[in-house]
């Protein structure tokens, strides 16, 4: 019975020490997120380092319902937006599995507390080469696909919230949802084609919401799976086989209506790729 007590006291001191080791913040943005309501109090002094712990917590606490880790998220990725936030590179989050769904999929316009959407790519990594990649030829000799991409973020902070870089990073830098488009074979000319492609956004009725060149992104999209993997490596970790790479925002917010209907077209990328959702 003495050896029992023992062991019960040692698993209740792992549990203990396991809930100390995940920020208070990151449990207050768990709750808020899993209720989709906003969040504020974050200390507008909040530092980098912190942000990322939170950042860590937070993703610890949504796994049980939103499932593994399956990559990472780049935002920030404009410098124009970067000056606004107060930092100097973009910031990084993590996707996890439930996060992820198919092309057309119908979503609920009110997904998240602020919920938006936006036109971004994703690539699919096919090697850990790509962790010494050091320019976009490199990067996509390591990749297996490259996939079109709405992201559907949620800023999930209250009005009164001030925002900057780690506090953006804090809430995972948004990550709630995305629609993957079907895979396109990657191949050496596809560096090219990412560069010079001409990304669209329209509305179900045909209207241009939105539309950017594919350097918009850091000047070339797949600098920021080289940022990715940049930053990983910084806190001991590596890209890998299967990661799932969303690379940043073409276009600006847009924010969900019941009833809409949006397309994002990849103009120049081999059969003039698209993505779909509707909001209801």
């Amino acid at each position: 019975m003495k050896h029992r007590n023992v062991i019960v006291s040692f698993a209740a001191t792992l549990v203990l020490a396991a809930c100390a080791t995940v920020p208070p913040e990151s449990r207050q943005l768990a709750a808020n997120y899993n209720a989709m309501q906003p969040t504020s109090g974050l200390s507008k002094e909040m530092t980098m380092e912190r942000a990322e712990r939170i950042r860590d917590g937070l993703v610890a606490e949504l796994a049980a319902s939103h499932g593994r880790v399956v990559g990472y998220k780049a935002g920030l990725t404009n410098p124009a937006v970067q000056k606004r936030f107060g930092v100097s590179s973009p910031v990084r989050g993590v996707l996890l599995e439930k996060m992820l769904i198919e092309d057309g999929a119908e979503v609920p316009a009110k997904f998240g507390a602020i919920p938006f959407f936006e036109a971004d790519i994703v690539v699919v990594v096919k090697d850990e080469g790509i962790n010494q990649a050091k320019t976009p030829a490199d990067v996509i000799k390591h990749v297996s696909a490259i996939r079109p991409f709405i992201e559907l973020p949620d800023l999930v902070t209250a009005k009164e919230q001030p925002l900057t870089g780690a506090i953006i990073t804090s809430f995972n830098v948004g990550a709630r949802l995305g629609v993957l488009g079907r895979p396109i074979a990657a191949a050496p000319e596809m560096a090219d084609a990412l560069g010079r492609m001409t990304v669209v956004m329209r509305d179900g009725d045909g209207k241009e919401l939105g539309k950017a060149p594919g350097a918009a992104i850091l000047g070339h999209p797949l600098n920021a799976v080289l940022w990715l993997a940049q930053d990983l490596a910084k806190s001991g970790g590596k890209l890998r086989a299967g990661d799932v790479l969303s690379l940043g925002s073409f276009t600006a917010p847009n924010f969900a209506k019941p009833g809409t209907a949006v397309t994002v077209t990849y103009e120049g990328l081999p059969g003039n790729p698209s993505v779909s959702v509707r909001f209801k």
